[in-house]
């Protein structure tokens, strides 16, 4: 269970606020949109790119360690934070 609810807190923080949610939030903000219809267009793109990443994260996981997907994550997201840093020029 705790690592369940690690995952649960590590996905809510990463996606408050990260430009999906602003798009969400400029969605509902449109007048004459029933916001049930944006909740579960939101909800369901959000389960489809998670069972994505499951099932690709579950066939890498046969292949290579744990920690060397770990790492390799670690990389791309600082490559990518230094990317975004260094080209605001």
């Amino acid at each position: 269970m705790k690592t369940y609810l690690a995952i649960f807190v590590s996905v809510f923080l990463a996606e408050l606020g990260d430009k999906t949610q602003v798009a969400t939030l400029l969605f509902a903000a449109e007048p004459g949109v029933r916001k049930t219809g944006i909740f579960l267009a939101s909800a369901g793109a959000l389960c489809l790119s998670s069972a994505l990443a499951v099932m690709i994260g579950g066939s890498l996981g046969a292949w290579i360690p744990a920690r060397a997907l770990r790492t390799i994550a670690g990389v791309g997201f600082v490559a990518i934070g230094a990317w975004i840093l260094l080209s605001r020029g």
